[in-house]
């Protein structure tokens, strides 16, 4: 599936001009110029990866085993919502990519995103929206542990839709992502099974660090690049950024309809699969691939987060007044006395 060398960074392969973007798509070049100074582009990563630890491991404290072991008995839920996950973003990122006619390394990205697992926000989102709970975090913990075989699986398949991205992609650096990852998140599920006093705190600790690193790369990274993030507000990467999560919490929905899924778990897999682990997307663009290739585009997974939570924001408010409406008869119903009373008398006689 692949070598052990990038082969971006093989001057060779950078110069191939059959390594070319279509310069009409995205208006942006194959090699982007040295944005990040080499300090402040390798402190931008030690952060990325120093927050991904930490989230990690708060995700592994959501995770409990017995709960884990109870859906893998029962399997439905989890096998629905981890068909979602993986069939149906990583198509819809391949065709919106297809569609728009993106470059190749710009298109590797999207990819990436389609292909990653669900993260915390999810759990988030599902309990925001009255789901299931339970089969939300397992399916985060299916859907994290799997995406160790299948994001190199997806992206060799998929990438073969590419004339030139077949050697393009660096799967030997993404699966040591994947793996460097799962050992904080197992971590994470062995302080929650010996110490669950402590995961509560540990995951909100790890959800404020979240929202904090975002908020200090976005700062550098406008600082540092500038004007070079228009990149990322180009009329087709804006309408991918919005689309992606909006398919998948459609199509998540639909999927588990159709299987007959209760309402609670209907809502819990169109969150889980039209929200993404932001996190680890990004850093996994940002650690695997040269800044020439990649340039500002490892800001792509944020913008995606951006439209991700407010999709879902507006999907949990419409839910909610919905709920509010149609229980609102029902919860301000107050029975007379003379009903009581019939009742009573009806439960005496029976």
């Amino acid at each position: 599936m692949g070598g052990t060398e990038n082969p971006f960074s093989d001057p060779d392969f950078l110069k191939n001009d059959d390594f070319s973007p279509n310069l009409t798509a995205t208006n942006t070049s194959l090699l982007y110029p040295s944005l990040l100074s080499p300090v402040m582009d390798k402190t931008i990563n030690i952060i990325m990866i120093t927050v991904l630890l930490i989230v990690m491991v708060s995700l592994g404290c959501t995770m409990e085993v017995t709960k884990i072991k109870d859906h893998i008995l029962k399997p439905k839920g989890v096998a629905i919502a981890i068909l979602s996950q993986y069939g149906i973003m990583p198509l819809t990122a391949f065709c919106l990519t297809k569609g728009f006619q993106l470059s190749e390394a710009t298109a590797v990205v999207i990819l990436i995103c389609g292909c990653c697992p669900g993260g915390a926000l999810s759990n988030i989102l599902a309990l925001a929206i009255k789901g299931d709970m339970n089969l939300s975090i397992v399916m985060t913990s299916c859907s994290t542990l799997l995406a160790l075989a299948m994001m190199p699986l997806l992206l060799y398949l998929y990438c073969h839709g590419f004339s030139n991205l077949q050697k393009a992609v660096p799967y030997v650096g993404i699966v040591t992502s994947l793996v460097a990852i799962l050992v904080p998140c197992g971590a994470g599920i062995l302080i929650n099974y010996f110490r669950p006093q402590y995961s509560k705190i540990i995951t909100k600790v790890g959800l404020c660090v979240l929202m904090i690193s975002i908020l200090v790369i976005c700062i550098i990274s406008i600082v540092e690049i500038g004007s070079s993030l228009l990149t990322m507000l180009s009329p087709p990467l804006m309408a991918i950024a919005v689309l992606l999560p909006l398919i998948g919490y459609a199509f998540g929905y639909i999927i588990s309809w159709v299987f007959r899924l209760t309402q609670p778990e209907r809502r819990t897999v169109a969150m889980e699969t039209g929200c993404q682990n932001i996190q680890l997307c990004a850093t996994v663009v940002k650690v695997a691939f040269p800044p020439a290739v990649i340039g500002p585009m490892y800001l792509f997974p944020l913008v995606l987060g951006f439209f991700q939570v407010a999709e879902a924001a507006l999907l949990i408010v419409l839910f909610r007044c919905y709920h509010w409406f149609t229980t609102k008869g029902k919860d301000s119903y107050q029975p007379t006395s003379t009903e009581e009373k019939l009742k009573e008398i009806s439960e005496g006689t029976a």
